[in-house]
């Protein structure tokens, strides 16, 4: 590990690239701590402390705590992931966003000039409910206002602040992605959550010396944990083999082909994209709630899709499943596959080449997305049940029926607060593989070891 620091940091460009990235990291932390003006830090406090269980609790881990202490980053990179689902739906089915796809690299630019200017517009609208929101919240405790002047004037000054710094950190992002390591949005999703592992400690210390959680409780969520990430390691390193065989051709005095080689196909394709674009769905409408009449039809739809709702965990496992797919067969096209291959004359033994091997491509890569599917569902969800068990009580008709019935541990779980749930834990640990797989990459590219070196490259001699 020591030497392949050693040789991250021997690479001129590879050390400017890492420096640039934690630099842009740096600045995003900087700005989590920039109050929005107009608001009241004093009672923001109180507001921080319930964020936790209230419905803005999983958007204001993806922001870093933005949320809750209402900073210029409040609103975080959801709005540019949002834009980017819609993008890339309407590609879909809107012809002329389909052609702009196909035309290489300046159709691409388009299309993100596109994502930014629908990005700027939601950013505008989540901005403007979170206005209303926070004019609502009168009292938070001892009579102290969230808002020291409501009206038009603080609802414009918390649109402009709240906008300009949606559209900041998506250029931190751009700029991470194009000149640092990683894929940038990702990583600011994955600070903002790592950022607060410390105080997740202290809180869970304060609730060990307080009684709240046992040492066996303790020791059980710490096992779990560490299961969860050995599962995602595992299966995020999983991949199915499809044999590639070429032709021999002779050219010349020389022969070409005849060699075997294989197309590894990933159990989990899309990997932590899926998780991230559901959980963007999903926490979209919370920002808006502040916008609809309290006690209203909009106001209570979206509170039965608040976090932790049983619609809300069944939307949760659906997307993340509709999303699997849908990201996979945008980074993923069998009828390219096939091309190349039959360009360069390889086939797959058995299957003829052109249309039948794309076919048969798309057939192993659905029935192994679906496994991927299932997995992210099963560990973005049933961690959360274990915590917090099953809210059945508010299911309609039958919730306090079921309520009544079932046993407390399915209904209540543990009844802890713990701050690594399986969303969270999918995040972090898929973001930070595949930021190590590209500094691997970058590291052989160069003829240098990587992390997870098996035998030593050397490099060449001069």
């Amino acid at each position: 590990m020591l030497d392949t620091l050693k040789n991250l940091f021997a690479v001129a460009d590879l050390r400017n690239r890492v420096l640039f990235t934690l630099g842009m990291l740096a600045v995003y932390r900087v700005g989590n701590f920039i109050p929005t003006p107009g608001v009241n830090s004093e009672a923001l406090k109180i507001l921080s402390e319930q964020a936790q269980n209230s419905m803005f609790g999983l958007y204001d881990m993806f922001t870093g705590g933005s949320l809750s202490r209402v900073t210029i980053f409040a609103l975080g990179v959801m709005p540019y992931i949002s834009s980017s689902i819609i993008l890339q739906l309407l590609t879909v089915v809107w012809p002329y966003l389909e052609r702009l796809s196909k035309e290489g690299e300046l159709g691409r630019r388009k299309i993100t000039q596109y994502t930014r200017y629908l990005t700027l517009l939601l950013a505008v609208i989540q901005s403007l409910g979170i206005a209303i929101f926070l004019e609502r919240q009168t009292e938070i405790a001892g009579g102290l206002p969230l808002v020291y002047e409501t009206g038009w004037g603080f609802r414009l000054g918390c649109m402009l602040t709240l906008t300009t710094g949606t559209m900041f950190i998506m250029w931190l992002g751009e700029q991470i992605t194009e000149r640092g390591i990683g894929n940038g949005m990702s990583l600011i999703i994955f600070a903002g959550i790592v950022v607060n592992f410390p105080r997740a400690v202290i809180a869970t210390i304060g609730q060990m010396q307080t009684g709240q959680i046992g040492l066996l409780t303790m020791a059980f969520l710490v096992v779990l944990m560490v299961g969860v990430i050995a599962a995602i390691i595992y299966v995020e390193r999983g991949h199915r083999r499809i044999t590639v065989q070429y032709a021999k051709r002779v050219v010349g005095r020389r022969q070409y082909g005849g060699s075997s080689t294989h197309i590894p196909l990933k159990v989990n394709t899309g990997g932590v994209i899926p998780v991230i674009f559901a959980s963007s769905i999903l926490t979209f409408p919370q920002t808006l709630s502040g916008m609809f009449t309290p006690g209203g039809w909009a106001d209570g739809a979206v509170r039965q899709i608040a976090y932790g709702m049983p619609l809300y965990n069944l939307l949760y496992v659906v997307g993340i499943i509709f999303f699997a797919y849908f990201y996979t067969a945008i980074i993923f096209n069998p009828d390219d596959v096939s091309e190349n291959m039959r360009k360069y004359g390889g086939f797959i033994p058995g299957i003829r080449p052109g249309k039948r091997t794309a076919e048969y491509i798309d057939t192993i890569l659905a029935r192994i997305t679906i496994v991927g599917a299932v997995y992210l569902a099963m560990v973005a969800i049933l961690p959360e049940f274990l915590l917090t068990g099953f809210k059945v009580a508010p299911i309609p008709f039958i919730g306090e029926s079921l309520d009544a019935v079932l046993p407390r541990f399915v209904t209540q779980g543990l009844n802890v607060q713990f701050f690594f749930g399986g969303t969270s834990l999918l995040i972090v640990v898929g973001v930070a593989m595949d930021t190590v797989n590209q500094v691997e990459s970058q590291l052989i590219m160069r003829h240098y070891d990587g992390f997870m070196k098996k035998t030593r490259i050397r490099g060449r001699r001069g």
